[in-house]
């Protein structure tokens, strides 16, 4: 098995800081219920941005542009929706 390539570890250290820079507001927001604080437009924009980046991921066959985005549409998407019900 060869090892893996420099861009694919660059990679996978992104997704990990970028996937993770968003645990603790989706924390937040489930534990408390508290969505004041989240504008719809841009929750609606990044969720969708965050949708098309995951179907160019996907498109290209990359790992950590499909795992990290995968994971951030799925918190996202739960937010979005919460901001939806709790408004």
């Amino acid at each position: 098995m060869s090892a893996p390539a420099l861009h694919d570890i660059i990679g996978y250290i992104a997704a990990v800081l970028t996937t993770a820079s968003f645990v603790p507001q989706a924390w937040h927001t489930f534990r408390t219920r508290d969505v004041s604080g989240i504008s719809l437009g841009m929750y609606s924009a990044f969720t969708s941005g965050v949708s098309c980046w995951l179907i160019y991921g996907l498109l290209l066959q990359a790992w950590p542009i499909v795992i990290a985005n995968l994971i951030t549409l799925a918190l996202a998407l739960t937010i979005l929706l919460m901001k939806l019900r709790y408004r």
